[in-house]
């Protein structure tokens, strides 16, 4: 079967070669342990733990009553030193539980192995991923109980993985198909059962040809699950255009993959719920690549959530002198940071990328020439320069008109310009703007 591509695009370099052939490495355990409240998309988590209290690893610690939202757990046992405030990737300050690990990796009760997990029922399911707090792992922390109950009159006829890992730098995906391919196929196996999806289809880029092989090995001898190698172009593994690549079907503007009958998943978020349904195991450790020219030791490592950014620095030989810029994410997508202080890896961090001064130039933003190049490569068919142009003049409802809030925030338009207009952050300023009026 053959695949056409999606419209639009860019062919960044791919700057993956520090860390592809570099196994996962288990990170050191967290000394203090730092457990934001927030680590999803949807309504924050309350703590459910006191000052003083001991816990314990894989102990839940925080949730919600929100449906839209997933709760979090402890990464090591220990005793809760303090309820404070953290930092968080989107910049803000979150409630957080600091836990001092006793490093005897005590685990709760409550985790513990589902020797029939084969036959759980589809409600069994839903619940294990909901309690065990899986969210989305490519960077939207979507939480995944909420994304496998689709509306009952949206019939599911495909449910997607994607592996394409298309972000630069980026390899932490590309060495979990190649390390654990089989969690990979019991979780997209899971997630069709649950929403009775007919068809699974793993889309990997091209340029990654022993993952293809990994998993076509895994998936072998199941005849509702197909492996194929994708185009590499970035943004190949956004869903809307993995959803159009697969099936040539288009989501509606403002909607939802479900209702063109499609479920998307990450490989990580399917890694974790094979974990959970097989282990009991939450969300408490995901795969992190922590690369660039300013890191001195470049690594693939399996990290705990909780465990602040300096120490996990720190164990790949820490910054070089001329360390310019921390991007959380790939060099697209992610958000740049003010440092690592008082910042934990959470469920949603997939990288952190360490640029150095002769990689991070400030260009003087110029006049937009009409060129139209951020037109051609815009993956979803918006006009970013027209968006960008009136958030600059501070015309947000002009912005919402050119339908601003289809944007995926990609990067594409920014990437491709030649007066280097920040066009990207200019609509994601007008994202906000609109989304504070529609909560009015």
């Amino acid at each position: 079967m053959s695949f056409k591509t999606f419209k639009g695009g860019v062919h960044p370099g791919h700057f993956k070669s520090a860390t592809e052939k570099k196994p996962v490495v288990p990170a050191k355990p967290p000394t203090v342990a730092i457990i934001p409240m927030s680590q999803h998309i949807g309504a924050p988590c309350e703590p459910l733990v006191a000052v003083g209290d001991e816990v314990k690893v894989g102990q839940k610690v925080g949730d919600s009553k929100g449906f839209v939202s997933a709760p979090v757990h402890s990464s090591v046992s220990g005793k809760v030193v303090k309820i404070d405030m953290c930092n968080h990737p989107l910049g803000r300050p979150v409630q957080a539980v600091f836990i001092e690990n006793d490093f005897q990796d005590t685990w709760h009760e409550d985790v513990k192995p589902n020797e029939d997990w084969k036959n759980l029922g589809v409600d069994e399911l839903k619940k294990i991923i909901r309690e065990t707090g899986i969210v989305g792992m490519g960077g939207a922390t979507f939480p995944t109980h909420v994304k496998v109950s689709p509306p009952p009159d949206q019939k599911i006829d495909y449910v997607l993985i994607n592996a394409a890992e298309c972000e630069p730098y980026l390899t932490s995906d590309h060495r979990a198909m190649l390390e654990r391919p089989e969690d990979v196929v019991i979780g997209l196996q899971t997630v069709m059962k649950i929403v009775n999806a007919p068809k699974g289809y793993i889309g990997i880029e091209d340029n990654k040809p022993d993952a293809v092989e990994a998993m076509k090995k895994a998936a072998e001898g199941i005849d509702n699950i197909e492996v194929h190698a994708l185009h590499t172009k970035y943004p190949q593994g956004a869903e809307k255009q993995l959803i159009s690549v697969f099936t040539g079907r288009e989501v509606p503007s403002g909607g939802l993959p479900s209702m063109v009958g499609c479920v998307v998943q990450n490989v990580g978020t399917c890694i974790a719920i094979s974990e959970a349904i097989r282990l009991g195991k939450p969300l408490i450790e995901r795969n992190v690549t922590i690369t660039g020219s300013g890191i001195n030791e470049p690594k693939n490592m399996l990290v705990r959530v909780g465990t602040p950014m300096e120490e996990v620095i720190e164990q790949c030989g820490g910054f070089k002198p001329n360390i310019r810029k921390m991007v959380l994410g790939g060099p697209m997508m992610g958000l740049a940071q003010s440092g690592p202080e008082n910042q934990p890896v959470i469920k949603g961090t997939s990288g952190i990328l360490c640029l150095t001064d002769a990689e991070v130039v400030l260009d003087e933003i110029r006049p937009c020439i009409k060129c139209a190049k951020c037109v051609e490569a815009c993956p979803v068919s918006i006009m970013p320069l027209f968006i960008g142009g009136s958030v600059e003049h501070g015309m947000y409802d002009k912005a919402e008109a050119y339908n601003a809030m289809d944007c995926i925030e990609c990067g594409c338009c920014t990437y491709i310009c030649p007066a280097k207009r920040p066009l990207v952050q200019w609509i994601r300023m007008a994202k906000g703007d609109i989304a504070a009026k529609r909560r009015k």
